[in-house]
């Protein structure tokens, strides 16, 4: 496959195309939690160490926008916001599976306690 073009930014491969959706320190991890459950941001944010506020936001965002996640708000004080995983979203997970399943490999590989 050759070059394209998708919103004014020029991909060379599906792989480069499929990691800019969903590649990243925290895309993967995000998706990997909401697989099972609906979550809130607070609960998002304490079960993913070292994610800054402004970084989930973003991530967040990008994920819906994306398709991969959908945003509830509930119309309560104070603000109620859920975010669970799409069709979309559940085809990446074998994805993030293989992903994560090769690199625990890599770090018994190692000898890395984890």
């Amino acid at each position: 496959m050759g070059q394209f073009v998708y919103k004014s930014k020029v991909y060379y491969n599906p792989v480069e195309f499929a990691m800019s959706k969903i590649g990243g320190t925290w895309k993967m991890p995000i998706l990997w939690r909401l697989k099972d459950k609906i979550m809130r941001f607070s609960e998002l944010k304490r079960n993913i160490m070292h994610i800054s506020d402004k970084m989930l936001t973003t991530q967040l965002r990008e994920l819906e926008e994306d398709g991969f996640i959908d945003r509830k708000v509930y119309a309560v004080v104070p603000p109620k916001v859920e975010y669970s995983i799409t069709e979309k979203g559940r085809t990446c997970i074998p994805v993030i599976e293989t992903i994560r399943n090769y690199g625990l490999f890599l770090i018994e590989e190692a000898g890395i306690e984890h």
